[in-house]
């Protein structure tokens, strides 16, 4: 998470870079969720490859460790599998999604701005956290 504050010369910028970020943000969901289904599909192919060897070799299917390191706050994955794949595009995207939803609300919060439009000896400065504005202090200059 961070925040930070943007200044903009009018409420039209403001809304402009907002709109921005939501096609940026519906761009990168857009391509998460074709690599998810196409790694979704290689981790059930490789489930399915591992009952027919387990079913071969006469025996269930044993789990082996997940191969993961914890360093610090930090967790490193050795041999990575389709699932671990999936896992991490799993959360990627469903950020992505909770970040486009914000994205939108906000946008829609911000048709207040049509009315101002640019307003002379009007600054905006916002306070966004993860690109989305959460206050906005209207600065008479």
């Amino acid at each position: 998470m961070v925040v930070e504050i943007r200044e903009y010369k009018s409420a039209n910028e403001i809304v402009t870079t907002l709109d921005g970020e939501i096609d940026r943000t519906k761009s990168t969901l857009g391509e998460y969720l074709r690599r998810i289904d196409e790694i979704r599909a290689l981790a059930e192919r490789s489930k399915k490859v591992r009952e027919v060897v387990s079913k071969l070799a006469g025996k269930r299917a044993v789990q082996n460790s997940s191969g993961e390191i914890v360093v610090s706050d930090l967790n490193v994955v050795l041999d990575v599998t389709p699932f671990h794949e999936f896992t991490a595009m799993e959360e990627a995207t469903r950020s992505q999604q909770d970040s486009l939803l914000k994205l939108q609300k906000a946008r829609e919060d911000m048709k207040w701005t049509d009315q101002i439009g640019d307003a002379e000896g009007l600054e905006f400065m916002v306070l966004e956290n993860d690109n989305v504005p959460i206050q906005i202090l209207l600065k008479i200059s």
